[in-house]
């Protein structure tokens, strides 16, 4: 019997988003010749959806949160090599907009899953 899994938009997104990534990696690397910033994206903006897998089968429901939780830190530091790539001229307008509004839109879809989540535990983080 093979087990069906209910489709998971925010790992498909962030599947693609990661191959993204490493095209911009390996785009990087050979014909720019840059290897610092590079190495901080691809760990990064692949690290979002090793984390949004890990929480698939979170252990509990503060599991869950910890790991998606993660995942936006990561695609808060991948939003910041972006721009500093752009800024320093390694990434043009059109690469920059089309990459990081796929980055802005993992945002989203990650700070509304974890408030949503909290709001379902009866978390109030207005409280802190």
């Amino acid at each position: 019997m093979v087990l069906q899994r209910k489709e998971n938009i925010l790992k498909i997104k962030s599947e693609k988003f990661g191959s993204r990534i490493a095209k911009m990696y390996l785009y990087l690397t050979s014909v720019k010749n840059e290897t610092v910033m590079s190495k901080q994206i691809y760990r990064s903006g692949t690290s979002i959806g090793a984390n949004i897998a890990e929480s698939i089968n979170a252990e509990s429901n503060y599991d869950f949160i910890h790991k998606l939780s993660i995942a936006l830190k990561e695609a808060n530091e991948t939003e910041y090599w972006l721009t500093n790539l752009h800024e320093s001229g390694f990434i043009n307008d059109k690469e920059f907009n089309s990459i990081n509004s796929d980055n802005e839109e993992l945002i989203k879809i990650l700070v509304k899953s974890i408030k949503t989540k909290k709001e379902r535990m009866g978390i109030d983080d207005t409280k802190r």
